[in-house]
């Protein structure tokens, strides 16, 4: 595949956790999707501080630079791939609210607008027995509340204190070979959609 025609593809952790599992796990996934011929963006939220979502704020000061900065990242690439953990069986704040400020509409151009036709993949990391399980099917209803499209296939991994080696791997070869096949399907899938 050239390098014109590899699908862009934003991955990012639905957590800004200096030493948080779903950014390792982020970080294997571009590790994979750049294998497989896409050429994936790794950003960290971290570096999009954005207040909690207010009406007002957005009436009185219109969207935050960092919102902006991102939807501009974001119009880049014809994919996500988000590794997210869960708080109390839910999505995270952090990412409901980035979510939130990414689909209001700016300068006319409707914020939705930049999530239709997006492919997305998701994956979880957490230190509990479901690995995230719960977190990712509410993930996927707000993907799709938005216009993106979720791949079937994802990867929840649990005890994720101990399932990285020191070299930052995945300890276990079932969830490496998912993770691979995952990151493969979705750069397959975008090419097929955007080649």
């Amino acid at each position: 595949m050239s390098d014109h025609a590899s699908p862009r593809i934003l991955v990012f952790a639905g957590s800004t956790r200096r030493h948080s599992f779903n950014k390792r796990l982020a970080h294997l996934a571009a590790e994979r999707i750049e294998a497989h011929g896409g050429r994936p963006t790794l950003i960290d939220l971290a570096d999009y501080p954005m207040p909690l979502y207010d009406g007002d704020l957005e009436a009185d000061q219109g969207l935050p630079e960092a919102t902006l900065a991102l939807r501009e990242r974001l119009a880049e690439h014809q994919g996500l791939l988000i590794a997210s953990p869960e708080y109390n069986g839910f999505i995270t704040p952090l990412l409901k609210n980035v979510i939130d400020w990414l689909t209001r509409p700016h300068e006319g151009a409707s914020g939705l607008a930049l999530f239709q036709g997006r492919l997305a993949a998701v994956v979880a990391a957490s230190p509990g027995g479901l690995g995230g399980l719960r977190g990712l099917a509410l993930i996927r209803q707000l993907l799709g509340n938005i216009g993106v499209t979720v791949l079937p296939d994802q990867l929840a991994v649990a005890k994720a204190g101990d399932a990285f080696a020191d070299d930052g791997q995945l300890v276990d070869d079932g969830q490496r070979d998912k993770l691979d096949a995952i990151c493969q399907r979705l750069v397959h899938d975008l090419g097929r959609l955007h080649g």
